[in-house]
């Protein structure tokens, strides 16, 4: 006899869900991240998506920023770390791995904004901390400012791609992006010298250059503020 389509089905038949875990609600809300963008990933959208109830998460992950934090420390595996071991000056290995760093946080703007408040404290996050100490050390970098230097350091970066993030209310794409860059400039060259006359002067400078010639150059500064600034 062929079963109805609508008769009710035994629990027994059915597919088992696979048991929550933190590595696997971390690894979905990766996915979602890299296919819908961090702003969808709430507990009640990665419920939904592992067939569960908001407050399972919970067991798992006490709130939201843990779970951004535990999501960017999953993509930090991303990072270039090898030049902590090949030849070459210190500080431009040093500014390899921030920039790789960033690129991460640039990719995933909103998980910078995140960084800012909740940092991740996972391995892959021990192991940038590691690469960048140990680069600081190879610099001759006194311990008791390279650990405060790689905040700094990090904080540069992270604030650098938080910048780029989608704002509440604002439009995200890149020709709201563009419209509001091509304003900002509008109103730098066109300041009036008698009013504002560095303004004026420096119009030009004040847009100069790429967002990585600029991270670059934020690097090297801080570096070497560093390296001659006691603590």
């Amino acid at each position: 006899m062929t079963e109805h389509p609508d008769a009710p089905r035994s629990r027994r038949e059915r597919p088992a869900k696979p048991a929550l875990s933190r590595n696997g609600i971390v690894a979905t809300a990766v996915a979602l991240v890299r296919s819908e963008g961090l702003q969808r990933v709430t507990m009640r959208r990665l419920a939904q998506e592992l067939d569960t109830g908001p407050a399972s998460l919970y067991v798992y992950v006490r709130n939201t920023a843990e779970l951004h934090a535990a999501v960017l420390d999953d993509l930090l595996g991303s990072v270039d770390l090898t030049p902590v071991t090949t030849p070459g000056d210190w500080q431009d290995r040093l500014i390899r791995i921030l920039g790789s760093y960033g690129d991460v946080l640039f990719e995933h703007p909103g998980l910078a904004q995140s960084a800012l408040v909740a940092r991740p404290s996972g391995e892959r996050y021990l192991d940038l901390v590691e690469a960048v100490l140990a680069l600081l050390a190879e610099g001759g970098v006194p311990g008791d400012r390279a650990a405060w230097a790689l905040d700094l350091l990090l904080q540069f970066a992270t604030a650098t791609a938080a910048e780029h993030a989608p704002r509440a209310g604002a439009g995200s794409d890149e020709s709201d992006r563009a419209e509001e860059w091509d304003a900002l400039a509008a109103v730098l060259r066109g300041t009036a010298a008698d009013t504002h006359p560095h303004v004026a002067a420096l119009g030009a400078d004040l847009l100069a250059g790429s967002g990585e010639e600029r991270l670059d150059w934020g690097f090297r500064v801080l570096l070497n503020g560093v390296l001659h600034t006691p603590r």
